[in-house]
């Protein structure tokens, strides 16, 4: 099984932004932490972060074409505007697609609370810290199997 875990724009300064809100971990540790359940889980992980929405386009693509089974995705603050990558992701009806929120978006600001995203994936985890991802997986999983 292969799933891909997407970060979008800021994932990569966990532990330096906001960490009243995201905690202090770092981003080295929250991909540490992905493969060490990807090796407890028997999966293959391919970890990707970047602030430019191409990118994250480019990497949604390219899973359609490399036996990708899972995607998590936290798309950061693309979740509220970007039907781009809602597009890339509803393209892709073969992965399960899982979308992460390390915050409570629910409880905080009013734009925070809408995502163009979540429509084109089969689930929305938030508020439950680093631990979203893991459980992101496991769900990816299941419904794999």
């Amino acid at each position: 099984m292969k799933i891909l875990v997407i970060n979008g724009p800021n994932l990569n300064f966990l532990g330096i932004r906001e960490k009243n809100i995201y905690g202090n971990q770092d981003y080295d540790s929250l991909v540490k932490m992905i493969r060490e359940h990807a090796d407890a889980i028997g999966a293959e992980v391919e970890v990707f972060q970047s602030n430019h929405e191409g990118a994250i386009i480019d990497k949604l693509q390219e899973s359609y074409f490399n036996g990708t089974d899972g995607i998590v995705i936290n798309p950061g603050a693309y979740t509220h505007y970007s039907y781009a990558i809602h597009d890339a992701l509803k393209s892709l009806e073969k992965p399960v697609k899982v979308e992460v929120h390390i915050s409570d978006i629910q409880s905080r600001e009013d734009f925070r609370k809408v995502s163009v995203t979540a429509p084109a994936c089969d689930r929305q985890i938030y508020g439950k810290g680093l631990d979203g991802y893991l459980e992101a997986m496991d769900y990816v999983t299941e419904m794999i199997k």
